[in-house]
């Protein structure tokens, strides 16, 4: 059963920065994409940023353009999320999640049925 493990989420004020981090295992990394995805109470979970595994082709929702940047270490099977120019807006529960196959372009990751999700990172930003 693939894992996803999250780490790095928190509380910061508005204009800070966070960096997420999500450790894939018992999975083959290459060839997916992977990336994050976000759930503020009461709205539904969004598409934040996806990666292709097998490259460096990236997609982020509008709201995060300019803001966030999403990385990967293939060696470690992990992606970063990098967060900075932080809004209260930006608070929800974060998850990383794979697309359980084959998966291009990395857009597709906010579409695709059957994702592997983490248990979830809280990000909170107080204004």
């Amino acid at each position: 059963q693939a894992q996803l493990v999250e780490s790095g989420g928190g509380s910061v004020q508005a204009g800070g920065s966070l960096r997420l981090s999500c450790a894939a295992s018992a999975l083959t990394y290459s060839g997916r994409c992977m990336g994050w995805f976000r759930q503020a109470p009461g709205k539904e979970r969004e598409g934040v940023a996806a990666i292709y595994t097998g490259g460096s082709a990236t997609a982020y929702a509008d709201s995060v353009k300019g803001r966030f940047t999403i990385s990967q270490d293939k060696a470690k099977s992990t992606v970063y999320l990098q967060m900075n120019s932080l809004k209260p807006e930006d608070t929800a529960m974060y998850y990383c999640a794979a697309t359980a196959g084959l998966c291009f372009p990395p857009l597709s990751l906010f579409s695709a049925e059957n994702n592997f999700y983490g248990q979830g990172t809280q990000v909170t930003v107080s204004s």
